[in-house]
Parts: structure tokens; C-alpha cells; sequence
């Protein structure tokens, strides 16, 4: 079965068999019609992916991959902040009228900073010091700003990426201050294995592994009994990941560069609601 249905299967259960409910306190998010959205919790969950191994994807119910590919260009390729620019509806609830969320994700990724060979974006110094200062132990990303959290209409989740270099392999770490298991923990973990393919390929390397580290893994008390039923599926291989080895440069992969080979998710028609 899928590594990555393993790690969730397990998250799961041990959210809802020892989490810690916060029904107790004034929650920001609100479904909808406006009631509270609650949730259970567990703090500092550690995951780890091989990425030469297999690729992290759900099987126990679909990953819509090839979106999830498109918001992770938007922000890292693109450096985006308007859904414009987005081939996809999901930031729709935090875009204002002129389709910008703020100072916040791609946005903070495309502010140049200065460096002494030169004015370079976050996305640009990584790709930079993966060619020509691989052992560096200061190959990062953090979108985290505080100057600028009031101009953002979303606080990022995903915040800040770890990159290193071991041999000829790229592993990299992502730290999440926040998870909603449901909606966007596979989803996450895909983009940013797929990022870290990405960062490897046009750097000459291979990927490695990918550690996710989550501060607040929770499920939302509307999701659980949709998580409930998930884990009652029986879960199958992960399908073949490849990029078309002829793409060499990090703003040249497209979604077309990646493929999924013998992906057959089980059937999931439920509708998951978004707390926002």
C-alpha cells in the first residue's frame, strides 16, 4: 500500500483517539452559515517521505494532483498573489475584488533581496546556492513576514521550506504552522514533493527525502465523519511518478512535466467543506 496512506491512516487515528478539542475556546474560522468551526488536534506531527522510494500520494480517496501542481507554480514559478494568474478556484474565499490575497505566498517569494552576488527573490538564491554552494547549511525559504501579516488575507500555512544537500540527493524540509488533515494534508505533501523533484532536477541532483512537520494537525468536527469513512478503505500501491527529464529549467516545468502511472484512487464522492 502507499506510504503516504500509512503516515495518514495513522495521523488520523491518533487525532481522533487522542486529540485535544478546542470546543472550549473562541475559534476564528466559521463554516458557511457562520457557526464556529471546531476542531481536535494533535501538536507537532513528524512525517517523512523517500522520495526515491515511491511518491507520496493518497490512494484511500483521489488527490486532485494536477491542481495542486497548479497553485504550487502559481506561487513558486509565478510568484503570484492575484487568482488571475491561477488556473484553479481555490483561493477564491481570500481574493479581494481584484483578485489579490495580499502580501502574502508567491508575493513574498518574488520580493528581490540583496546579496553580495547580487539582487535575488527567495525562489532564486535557493536555485542559485543548490549549483554553486551545495554544502551551505542556509538553503531556505520563509514566507512567514510579520511587516507585511497585516496586508495578507490569509496567514501562510506552508510557511517555510528547508532545503539540503546530502551527497548527490536533495532533501528538504516543510514547516507547517497549521494542517487541515482533510482539505490539505496530501495535498500539501504532493506539491511539495513535487517542488522538491523540481529543485532537484534543475539542480543536477536527485530527490531525497521530504520531512513534514506540522505544528497543529487537526480535523475539523464537520470532517469527521468523512475521515471515518476514509479510513475504512483499503488502500492500494502509489502509482509511478516521472518529469520529463528534458526540463532542466526550474521555470520551464509545466504541468504537462509530471505524470502519475497506475494511479486508481478508491471512489470518494463526498463534498468537503471549507472553514474559513
Amino acid at each position: 500500500m502507499s506510504y503516504a496512506d500509512i503516515r495518514f491512516i495513522e495521523n488520523c487515528r491518533d487525532i481522533l483517539e487522542n486529540g485535544v478539542w478546542d470546543t472550549d475556546q473562541n475559534v476564528r474560522p466559521r463554516w458557511e452559515d457562520g457557526t464556529p468551526a471546531h476542531t481536535v488536534k494533535k501538536f507537532g506531527i513528524v512525517n517523512r517521505y523517500d522520495l526515491q522510494k515511491e511518491f507520496p500520494i493518497l490512494t484511500i480517496r483521489r488527490t486532485y494532483w494536477k491542481t495542486a501542481v497548479k497553485e504550487l507554480l502559481w506561487i513558486w514559478q509565478k510568484k503570484s498573489n492575484n487568482i488571475a494568474d491561477l488556473d484553479a478556484r481555490i483561493w477564491d474565499s481570500w481574493a479581494d475584488e481584484t483578485g489579490s490575497i495580499g502580501k502574502a505566498y508567491g508575493y513574498q517569494l518574488g520580493v528581490k533581496h540583496h546579496y553580495p552576488e547580487g539582487d535575488m527573490d527567495q525562489v532564486d538564491r535557493v536555485l542559485y546556492d543548490l549549483k554553486h554552494n551545495p554544502a551551505s547549511r542556509r538553503i531556505l525559504t520563509n514566507i512567514y513576514n510579520f511587516q507585511d501579516l497585516h496586508e495578507m488575507h490569509l496567514y501562510p500555512c506552508a510557511y517555510s521550506m528547508t532545503f539540503n544537500v546530502s551527497g548527490n540527493k536533495l532533501n528538504a524540509i516543510l514547516n507547517q504552522r497549521s494542517q487541515d488533515m482533510l482539505a490539505a494534508n496530501n495535498w500539501n505533501v504532493v506539491q511539495y514533493a513535487v517542488l522538491v523533484h523540481m529543485m532537484a532536477q534543475s539542480s543536477g541532483l536527485i530527490p531525497g527525502e521530504l520531512v513534514h512537520v506540522i505544528a497543529d494537525a487537526h480535523i475539523y468536527d464537520r470532517h469527521v465523519p468523512i475521515i471515518e469513512k476514509m479510513l475504512t478503505q483499503t488502500p492500494v500501491e502509489a502509482p509511478t511518478f516521472s518529469v520529463d527529464p528534458s526540463v532542466t529549467d526550474f521555470y520551464a516545468f509545466t504541468p504537462d512535466s509530471f505524470k502519475l502511472e497506475g494511479y486508481t484512487p478508491a471512489p470518494f464522492e463526498d463534498k468537503i467543506p471549507v472553514a474559513i
